[in-house]
């Protein structure tokens, strides 16, 4: 059958019903009334000839056709937010939008401070943080820079290693108290340990490092950098953090000390075709240097 091409208006607010579970409440965020977004997802089923959700008391169920056709849509979306960024000033201009992607522990650890910092001295520059442990593809305009924790690989990037920052094992000095402190790794099978739930790539890190633990192992799980963060802090258990956050909160205590130290490199990463823009050169370049002091101290 000839597929008539949806007008994006169609599209944007299909997503919205998609991430809000309903008809009001995409109309809440998009500024316009209930009717007018069930006209547009009417017309959408219909011109793609699949039906996108299912009405149910509770609201409405994606089906698979819904979920298969909303990644097309974020990437879509993803696309028309980098248009505009791209147009909100020359590329020899300071004025502008530059977004950046971090995992949540970087964008909420430590990029603060330097971002303060950036605009108080480019007040024009306006900065989006999206922080993801996924790596966000350049490529697609998620985003302009990416501070990353592997080797980007795509070729059309162009990706600076910043240098290698320090991991160990940490638990609050009331724990500590508490529970005593394990004198070798064999110990921290009697303890709390803080942990993933889902994400089962970094349980092949820790295996790399020499600790062979199971999702089952940790007593509390997260998959929330920032939940493990503030879980740590709490004195939930034994967990894993930068060395450098760790310094930060002298309630913390190194566990096992260097003897259990690990390192993972950090990446800046920019699109090649955006380098030589004046806005993301003065954000790329002030990231560069302020990660660089992070990671080598």
């Amino acid at each position: 059958m000839t597929m008539n091409e949806p007008d994006w208006d169609l599209y944007r607010s299909f997503l919205h019903v998609f991430r809000e579970g309903s008809l009001s409440g995409a109309a809440r965020v998009l500024g316009t009334s209930q009717p007018t977004v069930g006209r547009h997802i009417d017309t959408l089923e219909a011109s793609l000839d699949k039906k996108l959700f299912i009405r149910t008391l509770e609201g409405l169920i994606p089906t698979e056709a819904a979920r298969q056709l909303a990644v097309s849509v974020e990437a879509m979306a993803s696309l028309s937010k980098a248009a505009l960024r791209t147009l909100s000033a020359t590329a020899s201009e300071e004025t502008g939008t530059v977004r950046i992607t971090a995992s949540e522990i970087i964008g909420v650890e430590v990029l603060p401070p330097i971002l303060c910092a950036l605009q108080t001295d480019h007040p024009s520059i306006a900065i989006e943080l999206a922080l993801s442990n996924r790596n966000e593809d350049l490529l697609h305009g998620a985003a302009d820079i990416a501070v990353r924790m592997e080797r980007p690989r795509q070729s059309s990037l162009v990706a600076k290693k910043l240098g290698a920052v320090r991991l160990g094992l940490f638990a609050h000095r009331d724990y500590l108290k508490r529970h005593g402190t394990p004198k070798t790794v064999a110990d921290l099978s009697d303890h709390a340990l803080i942990g993933f739930d889902r994400n089962r790539e970094f349980l092949q890190v820790l295996h790399d490092w020499g600790l062979n633990l199971a999702i089952e192992d940790f007593s509390f799980r997260t998959d929330s950098d920032h939940a493990q963060a503030a879980a740590l802090r709490a004195g939930l258990g034994i967990g894993v953090s930068q060395l450098g956050i760790a310094k930060r909160h002298p309630q913390l205590r190194q566990v096992l000390g260097e003897s259990l130290v690990f390192s993972l490199e950090m990446w800046l990463a920019v699109h090649r075709d955006l380098r030589s823009n004046k806005r993301i050169k003065i954000v790329y370049d002030r990231l560069a240097r302020e990660l660089r002091a992070y990671a080598d101290a």
